[in-house]
């Protein structure tokens, strides 16, 4: 597999398949909303967007990065939203990269959003439906987030088929800028445990994909059980 790492502001022709990574804390935060229940998350591309959906559909919930903010049910935390009942719920979500990342590739055959907590699921449907070749999107600094490009690489090599030890990747995403910021309580809207949720391997055995439902980019689980690579179908809520 052919694999390669760029930044939004790189992304200079629609990519075929396209998977995009923001650890901490977007597609972190996706997981545990469809692991708390949620049947699907919207992907808005700007604060105004995600209000003007949530007074449409005063029923869904409607999640932003940084501080509570009027309008706004949740915020961007995966130790916030863990303890939050979303069963049967939509998500409207705006961050500040993982969202954007997955919009700038929206014409893309296949899209994939994930985190260390859906790589290995991430990872088989990408050695079925991957093809030759992947253009994994690094959200975070413009492209350099170390996080976000220690979890692509990851992924990358489990794709390809190799026995890739998680150990050093992980390390890497610890030691990152992004981390150190929320252990030190620099990014408003976190939870103390937000680092270390972000940093659980495969916490979740579904990938997410994102697909184009009308005029939106909806988000949605695809259970990929292990030995049954591309097999499973859209996880039962």
């Amino acid at each position: 597999m052919d694999a390669r790492f760029l930044g939004i502001g790189d992304l200079a022709e629609t990519p075929s398949v396209a998977v995009v990574v923001d650890v901490m804390r977007a597609y972190t935060v996706a997981a545990w909303a469809f692991a708390r229940g949620a049947e699907k998350i919207v992907l808005a591309e700007s604060l105004e967007e995600a209000l003007a959906l949530k007074d449409r559909h005063p029923d869904w919930v409607a999640l932003k990065d940084g501080p509570p903010a009027p309008g706004f049910d949740a915020v961007n935390s995966p130790g916030l939203v863990r303890s939050v009942d979303l069963g049967g719920r939509t998500v409207v979500q705006k961050t500040t990269a993982g969202t954007v990342g997955a919009l700038a590739v929206k014409d893309a055959s296949l899209v994939l959003c994930a985190g260390f907590v859906v790589a290995e699921a991430t990872a088989r449907l990408l050695r079925t439906r991957g093809g030759d070749s992947v253009t994994f999107v690094v959200t975070g600094e413009d492209g350099r987030a170390e996080e976000d490009l220690a979890c692509a690489q990851y992924i990358a090599g489990r794709a390809s088929g190799a026995a890739t030890d998680a150990a050093g990747y992980l390390r890497r995403a610890a030691d990152s800028r992004a981390a150190g910021e929320l252990t030190r309580g620099v990014r408003q809207g976190a939870h103390p445990d937000d680092v270390a949720l972000c940093l659980e391997l495969d916490r979740f055995p579904f990938a997410m994909v994102a697909t184009p439902e009308g005029p939106l980019m909806v988000l949605r689980p695809l259970d990929v059980p292990a030995g049954t690579a591309g097999s499973g179908g859209v996880v039962d809520r």
